[in-house]
């Protein structure tokens, strides 16, 4: 028979996932130390570009890389800050699709498509969005993550499934 703090350990872990259930839960990607200075490193089957309207397309096995960050999709299209907008020049926002995984060290997050804001530091997953950080997985319809702390929010029909130690 299981010690009591034990039984009480385990119903608190089972219960915990039906209190996130559709709700709002706090999570973490893990210490990303994003830093915006650090180029962004994009790689694809085909590229596409606009210039009229300050877009490119990359399609087919796309790998975006900064830092230790890794982002696969099947399609990104890339939106270029003009010289009107205040974020200067450069990359401003990033659109993948195609299914897309996001790669930090141990942990993954994989969602149908993603938008990932570059001045704001910010990726947002969405659709069938699931992190899995080690044994435990979190799904949710969509992820938030602030890329400079790797603090996160999922939202929408959320559910996680906790691993307890075996004794």
């Amino acid at each position: 028979m299981l010690p009591i703090r034990h039984t009480l350990a385990a119903l608190v872990l089972a219960l915990s996932p039906l209190s996130a259930l559709g709700q709002g839960t706090q999570v973490s990607i893990g210490p990303l130390a994003l830093d915006s200075g650090l180029p962004v490193e994009v790689t694809a089957q085909t590229l596409t570009v606009d210039q009229e309207n300050g877009q490119a397309v990359f399609a087919g096995d796309v790998l975006v890389v900064q830092g230790a960050m890794r982002l696969e999709a099947g399609e990104l299209r890339v939106e270029y800050a003009t010289a009107e907008s205040d974020s200067g020049s450069g990359i401003n926002r990033m659109f993948a699709s195609g299914g897309v995984t996001l790669l930090n060290g141990g942990d993954a997050a994989a969602s149908q498509e993603a938008t990932y804001d570059l001045g704001a530091a910010e990726l947002t997953m969405r659709g069938d969005v699931v992190l899995t950080q080690g044994p435990t997985t979190i799904s949710a319809d969509r992820f938030v993550i602030d890329l400079a702390s790797g603090a996160g929010r999922m939202e929408g029909s959320v559910r996680t499934v906790f691993q307890t130690p075996e004794n």
